[in-house]
């Protein structure tokens, strides 16, 4: 579940403000705990937890209505399955 949402920040993260891609980066690349993240603000346990729940959210919304990484997990089966040259070209691209 956590390695789906690192995925999906990596398409969407651009969508979200500088703090929300903080706090999500310090919660799931860093390791910090919400309070760890919390004492760093100076702001409430509950106030990262609620920023990251809405994240989540978001990423799912964003992925529903868009399907970028869906899209991409589509593109990567039909690779496997053609000429090394035209691979590698496609790839390259994505």
């Amino acid at each position: 579940m956590d390695i789906h949402y690192v995925e999906l920040f990596d398409y969407y993260g651009n969508l979200f403000t500088d703090k929300q891609k903080e706090y999500f980066k310090d919660y799931y690349e860093n390791n910090l705990t919400l309070q760890e993240i919390a004492d760093n603000n100076n702001v409430s346990r509950n106030a990262v937890h609620k920023i990251i729940k809405d994240i989540l959210q978001k990423l799912d919304y964003y992925e529903e209505k868009l399907s970028l990484y869906k899209n991409k997990v589509k593109i990567e089966k039909l690779i496997e399955n053609i000429d090394e040259n035209l691979k590698r070209q496609i790839e390259e691209l994505i």
